[in-house]
């Protein structure tokens, strides 16, 4: 016989409890599914202090200090414990890469001299108010001179090209007042870079502060970037034929576009020219600058953050982080992750729970580790952490 049938030919009482009891049981399944389903978040809310990661000079609390009657050598000796801030003749120059990996790039400006080569070969006349272009062909650059009403004038082709001019210039988005620009055929691509004086010229182009600052502040920020320069001067990247990149990786170098800012340029200008030839060093040698916007209320040490401890990389308190009037948008902050961005960042088909496993000395996150409802673990570390769910800071909680 069938199970079914077994069952009718139990007592009445008996048929009633057994189906009282499937009746129960089936019930409570679907009550704990519907409650798993519930249970499980469709966001969590992330909540902290500072923007960036913290590391060496926080760009607020320099000014914070400033406006506390601070000077710029108070503020890095702060920031940099056991640093100097020296004075000595920087005459350098710096390889700025402005277009990495670029197949054409156009160049406008006034005054335009094109070299095949660098500056020691004879300059080819170029008409005023023509504009230069530069396409990669195979292994080398092959440039054209363009001018309305006119034929296309082309060029040989060359692994080098070099351009001086009169003025301002604009190519790759970034206009240009000082130095030289070079265009090298790397790898079947082109590297375009400027050569500029580090001392002042570069310096002229960083846009990391505003310049409407205090003096003092934006005096401490001109030396720094300009260490940050010296630091790195001596050593040309294949890659990219240059010192340093334009981008934040390096420096956020915008090119005149900084000096031009209206009424405020002159400002940041005068800083840099009242600064020229200072830098910071640490036992004679320039030290590995870093800064940041704002922090927890404490700054790290670089051993936390990249694992290479140096001694003036250390943590001091930063209060002016946290003061609400200096830092409106980064002294307390929120985040909401929902379901979908933090699936993807952790590579998981749902998140349970989202919990910190560690933290450094000065309260940082080291990183954070997602469960899955089924019990599966993924473990970020906080810089990609910060990097996929586009976290401002290290220092949060998880509520």
């Amino acid at each position: 016989m069938g199970a079914g049938l077994s069952d009718l030919s139990c007592k009445p009482g008996e048929v009633m409890r057994k189906s009282l009891l499937l009746f129960t049981s089936a019930l409570f399944g679907l009550f704990t599914t519907t409650a798993h389903a519930d249970v499980l978040p469709s966001h969590f809310i992330i909540t902290g202090s500072g923007f960036g990661h913290g590391v060496g000079m926080s760009q607020i609390g320099a000014e914070g200090m400033a406006l506390e009657g601070k000077s710029a050598t108070d503020i890095l000796t702060y920031y940099f414990p056991g640093a100097q801030v020296t004075t000595a003749p920087i005459t350098q120059d710096i390889r700025v890469n402005i277009a990495h990996q670029s197949t054409y790039q156009a160049i406008t400006g006034s005054g335009l001299q094109l070299f095949k080569g660098d500056l020691t070969q004879p300059p080819v006349p170029i008409p005023q108010g023509a504009t230069l272009k530069f396409a990669v062909v195979g292994k080398v650059i092959s440039p054209t001179i363009t001018m309305k009403g006119l034929p296309t004038h082309i060029l040989s082709p060359n692994s080098l090209f070099t351009v001086k001019w009169d003025g301002i210039i604009k190519v790759a988005g970034t206009s240009l007042k000082y130095g030289s620009v070079s265009l090298r055929a790397v790898a079947g691509k082109m590297e375009v870079t400027t050569t500029l004086k580090l001392d002042t010229e570069y310096v002229y182009g960083i846009s990391e502060m505003s310049s409407a600052w205090p003096t003092a502040a934006i005096s401490a920020q001109a030396i720094a970037s300009r260490t940050y320069g010296l630091a790195r001067v001596a050593t040309i990247r294949k890659e990219c034929d240059c010192n340093v990149y334009n981008t934040i990786y390096d420096q956020n170098f915008v090119g005149y576009t900084k000096e031009a800012e209206p009424a405020l340029g002159s400002l940041w200008k005068s800083a840099v020219d009242a600064t020229s030839g200072i830098s910071i060093t640490y036992n004679g040698a320039p030290i590995n600058v870093y800064f940041f916007s704002s922090s927890g209320g404490l700054t790290q040490r670089s051993e936390d953050v990249w694992g290479t401890a140096f001694p003036y990389l250390t943590s001091v308190a930063d209060p002016y982080s946290l003061d609400i009037v200096l830092n409106p948008s980064y002294a307390h902050w929120q985040r909401v992750l929902n379901q979908n961005d933090l699936k993807g960042a952790f590579a998981l088909p749902d998140i349970a729970t989202l919990s910190v496993d560690g933290r450094t000395t000065t309260n940082s996150v080291i990183s954070v580790t997602a469960t899955s409802s089924t019990g599966v673990k993924s473990t970020l570390a906080v810089g990609v952490f910060k990097s996929k769910l586009k976290i401002p800071a290290s220092w949060f909680q998880i509520n």
